[in-house]
């Protein structure tokens, strides 16, 4: 437990930003969750820059690691791009 005022502030910060961080990154895995599963080639198209900007994001907050943001893009882009 801490027993100074600047290790109590301390958590106080690390819980606000973990909730923070959980709701961005909750949000983001559903934005993906929808992309992955559209099947009409104009939707995934028009929904893919709003979930590249949100990984970009999550990378650039440290929410995530950039090469995941990467990963996760690369993947996204295949998957649009074999739809029919």
């Amino acid at each position: 437990m801490a027993n100074h005022k600047s290790a109590k502030k301390r958590n106080r910060q690390n819980i606000v930003r973990r909730l923070h961080n959980r709701y961005y990154a909750k949000t983001t895995r559903n934005a993906i969750r929808a992309l992955r599963h559209t099947t009409e080639k104009e939707a995934a198209t028009e929904l893919l820059p709003k979930v590249f900007s949100m990984l970009d994001k999550l990378a650039k907050i440290k929410v995530i690691h950039k090469n995941k943001a990467a990963n996760l893009k690369s993947g996204l882009a295949l998957r649009v791009n074999q739809l029919a």
